[in-house]
This record gives C-alpha cells, structure tokens and sequence, in this order.
C-alpha cells in the first residue's frame, strides 16, 4: 500500500499545471482562410472568441464549428475598438491574438504547447517571431521579426525598490521561439491607403508610428494616385516643427515621388533635397535616378541609382537599395547601349534577396 500511495503521488507531482489562453479574433468575410488559421490553432486554446464586423459571406457559420463565443461589432473604422471589444470577452489568464490569415504548422503547435506549459507567472507579453512577411507586399522589410502575440489578461501591479519605491509600469516581456506563418490571400493597402486618408482629411494628427507606416505602406505597395492623394498630408509634415527629423525625411520622400509625378520640378527638388541635407536614403536616390531618366540624362541616372543600391540605405522601402536601383542601373545602361553592363545588372537585380 506504501508503495501504491507513492507511485499515485509521483504520478500527481508529473502534473502540469498550464497556463489558460483566450484565443481573441476579429474578423470580416475570411471565408476562404479562416478555417485554416482555426485548425492550426484551436485546440491549443481553451477558449475562442470571435468578434465579426460585418461579415456577408460564410465567415461565422465557419466560426460556430470551432466556438459559440460569436459576436457581432458594428463597424466604426477603427481596429483597436474592434480588437478590445473582443478582449473584453476573455476569460483565460492569457489572451491570444490572432488574425484569419495566420497558421501555425506542425513545429510551431508543439512550441506553442511547450510554451503553455513553462510558462512562468511573471511573464506579461510573448513576442512571437511573424514569418513570410515579404511574400505578399507587406509594408514590413524584415521577412521574420518578433511582435507582441500572447498578452496577461489581468496585470499585477507590483512595487519594487527597497528605498525611492515605485510601482514597476513597463510590462515583463519573454522572446519566446513561436513562428507564426503569415498567408494573407491578397494585400491590404487599398483598405489601409482608405483609412489614412480618412484620418488625415479629418485633420487628426498621425502617432509617428502610424506616419511611418502610412508613408511605408506607399513606397511598398502604393499606386501612383496613392501618392498623390497623400501628396497635400505629407507636404504639410515636412514644415511641421513639432515632427522629427526621421519623420520629415520619410514625409519629403513622400513629397518628392508626388511632385515628380505632377513634373513640378522646383517641388521634387526642394522635398529631395530636404532629404539629402541629412544624409540621405536609398528611396531618394531612387527619385532623383527616375527623375533624370524622365529627362534623358542616364548618366546621371546611373549616378543616382548606384548611390540607391550602394552607398545609402531605405527608410521606407528595404528594395530601395536591392533590386529597384539595380534594375534602374540596367535601365540607364540599356539606353547609353551597354548591353553587358546592363545585363550584369540584371542578373544582380534577379539575385537581390532582402536580408
């Protein structure tokens, strides 16, 4: 019986006490991924929860097969109302979240798994590593970075200091090894190009985050109109004192590719200039090669875009200095009829993989 009684109590020490996720989701006509995204994840939750803003095609009859926690949430143009509208609805010790077109493959379950179970109590935010980034024309230049994914749904206020005691405000943050695969069936910038525009007409002022991610987002994946459209925004930030400098470089560049695209030369050069005072970057160099090449000077060109890809570095846009002045390079070489110059290029500009 002695024995017996220590085998049962060897058997409960072996008892793992997890940590309890909420898994908080916003979604809008994700039909066609969302079911992927759920399969890869839920069963590692031990609580879904689904907010839709609108949905008019199979989104939440997908959702009721993996969850009854389905809310409706009425539109107001604004993701963070959305997503803590749902978090609002967590009940678990951590919170989850996760977009439709994210998927967790075989490896990353288990590590996601190993990191329920070792957890420690501390810990107030996982950052989670966000893969496949420059696949689908994102505005990230990094292909795998860490983000804030896994959240402590209630935080402890604590103080520490045995003398000139205060309360620790910044959040215990633990990297954690989790991949998360990014699949997104097409590119979002015309929704997000719409929301910025929105923003700025209304004249609410853009976080310095937001101004570098409106001004990504237009270098990335932006049109032509695109630019223009935000032409009068970013103009008004390159005299705005109370920005930084990085703030109105990014806006000139903005400025510049406008009035270039309007050929109001005195415009693109003074906005180019701006930039090139500091110390320049490749997104600038870009302009200037494009805007000699409009003017049939591919020497100067050649001069423009070699400084793109070799002597400075992008701001906004990590293909400013890979393979956007390389092919430039081979544009100028092709018209000045040196073909195996221009060829060489080429096959650079092929080659180019971000790093």
């Amino acid at each position: 019986m002695p024995a017996a009684c220590g085998a049962a109590g060897q058997e409960k020490d072996l008892v793992i006490d997890m940590i309890t996720v909420s898994l908080c989701m916003i979604v809008k006509n994700e039909e066609r991924v969302l079911a992927r995204c759920l399969d890869s994840i839920a069963d590692l939750m031990d609580e879904i929860i689904i907010v839709d803003t609108g949905s008019t095609d199979k989104t939440k009859e997908i959702a009721a097969r993996y969850t009854d926690h389905i809310y409706d949430f009425e539109w107001v143009g604004d993701f963070a109302a959305a997503r803590n509208f749902a978090f609002d609805k967590a009940n678990m010790e951590y919170i989850y979240s996760a977009d439709a077109d994210e998927v967790l493959d075989k490896e990353n379950r288990e590590a996601f798994l190993r990191l329920k179970e070792t957890l420690l109590p501390e810990i107030e935010i996982v950052q989670m590593y966000y893969a496949n980034q420059l696949s689908f024309g994102t505005i990230y230049n990094f292909d795998r970075e860490l983000r804030p994914k896994l959240y402590k749904r209630l935080r402890n206020f604590v103080w520490a200091e045995p003398v000139h005691e205060q309360v620790i405000l910044e959040p215990v943050i633990y990297d954690s090894d989790v991949t998360i695969m990014h699949m997104p069936e097409k590119n979002h910038k015309d929704r997000d190009l719409a929301s910025f525009a929105e923003i700025t007409s209304s004249g609410e002022r853009l976080s310095k985050r937001l101004h570098n991610i409106y001004a990504k987002e237009l270098f990335v994946s932006g049109e032509d109109k695109d630019f223009l459209d935000a032409a009068e925004f970013f103009e008004s930030s390159c005299m705005d004192t109370t920005r930084s400098l990085d703030e109105i470089k990014e806006a000139a560049c903005v400025a510049a590719r406008a009035a270039r695209l309007k050929k109001d030369h005195v415009a693109f050069l003074k906005y180019a200039l701006k930039v090139m005072a500091d110390e320049g970057c490749s997104e600038i160099c870009c302009e200037l090669g494009e805007f000699f090449i409009e003017q049939k000077d591919f020497d100067e060109a050649a001069v423009w875009f070699y400084n793109a890809a070799y002597e400075t570095e992008s701001m906004l846009n990590i293909h400013s200095s890979g393979d956007i002045p390389l092919k430039g390079l081979a544009k100028c070489y092709r018209a000045l009829s040196n073909d195996e110059q221009a060829a060489e290029y080429e096959k650079l500009a092929a080659e180019w993989k971000p790093e």
